[in-house]
């Protein structure tokens, strides 16, 4: 669309000329291009909106609590947003082991990133397959830890061929559904089996297959310690509330308010640590790295407070048995 028709658009819709300004620096930076003048319309009346959502919201903010800013969901509908929310949990699920026992020695903080158990950040698209990369982020990590090279697995693998045991690809999933999934069939690495965003035929090669688990612990909900605890043998998989505008500008903090309980979204909780006087988790998403922190992200940890934990944290917890 030449620049010329995009200023008649932006006249239309009461958009000031530095608004007009941020957002064709905004499709610059990330590479985006609509092909019709309606849909330009509507991307810059969203991104107008959210970015004095945005100046709204952080105006208020005082100390360590988070920010929102512009990200590359910042001209997305709401509809659009939640497409990425693709945990499903569902009557009769998968069950898991007892966690293991209690780990007497457990440190003021711990970060796998830091122990290289952890991959790059990965971007699962417009694709609900969330679980699929919170199953593999958990099984890198503990695959790692069992004194094997970092290999960064296939989340396709699990959205095209974990379907018999519960989940639905691009539509949802459980994490412990693929965990049991594991249990028959090893994973290939992202390198044999590449994510496509999208559903697809299973194409899994059992000769290519590198490990499976033996099954999966869950961690004991509503406590703060039985996660801290399992944390100190790897990663950890865990549901949370994802679903609002807050979420998805996140920019950066700790986040203490963003959120309810009602789990829509898998990610990976990497370790935990404190800043000042506030406790936090850190959890890496999968919405690529210009998301968050890095795409990462910090949630309040209330350590002594038995309960769903912010964003329900502590309500559906668990990792593979390797």
């Amino acid at each position: 669309m030449k620049f010329a028709a995009l200023a008649g658009a932006v006249a239309a819709h009461n958009i000031t000329a530095e608004v007009e300004t941020q957002y064709l620096s905004y499709i610059a930076e990330h590479g985006k291009s609509y092909g019709t003048e309606e849909e330009f319309k509507f991307r810059l009346a969203t991104f107008a909106r959210n970015q004095k959502y945005i100046e709204q919201y952080n105006a208020k903010v005082t100390d360590d609590a988070a920010t929102v800013g512009l990200n590359h969901m910042a001209d997305w509908s709401h509809a659009e947003y939640k497409r990425l929310l693709g945990y499903r949990s569902r009557p009769n699920r998968s069950q898991g082991k007892p966690a293991l026992p209690e780990v007497t020695d457990v440190p003021a903080s711990i970060d796998w990133r830091a122990k290289g158990a952890v991959t790059p950040v990965k971007n699962q698209g417009q694709c609900g397959s969330c679980w699929s990369f919170s199953t593999t982020g958990s099984f890198e990590g503990r695959y790692q830890i069992a004194g094997n090279p970092l290999t960064s697995f296939s989340e396709q693998q699990l959205v095209d061929c974990s379907k018999a045991e519960g989940n639905q690809g691009c539509n949802g999933g459980l994490m412990d559904d693929a965990f049991t999934y594991l249990e028959k069939n090893k994973l290939e690495t992202e390198a044999d089996y590449g994510y496509t965003a999208r559903d697809g035929t299973c194409k899994f090669d059992a000769a290519k297959g590198v490990a499976g688990d033996t099954g999966f612990h869950d961690v004991t909900p509503k406590s703060p310690d039985a996660l801290r605890q399992a944390l100190q043998t790897g990663p950890v998989s865990v549901a949370i509330d994802a679903g609002g505008i807050n979420f998805q500008l996140y920019f950066g903090g700790i986040m203490k308010h963003f959120c309810g309980t009602s789990l829509d979204h898998g990610v990976l909780v990497v370790g935990y640590g404190t800043e000042g006087s506030t406790d936090y988790w850190i959890l890496k998403n999968s919405w690529g790295a210009g998301w968050g922190e890095k795409g990462y992200f910090r949630i309040l940890r209330e350590q002594s407070k038995e309960g769903p934990g912010v964003c329900g944290l502590q309500l559906d917890a668990s990792y593979p048995i390797m």
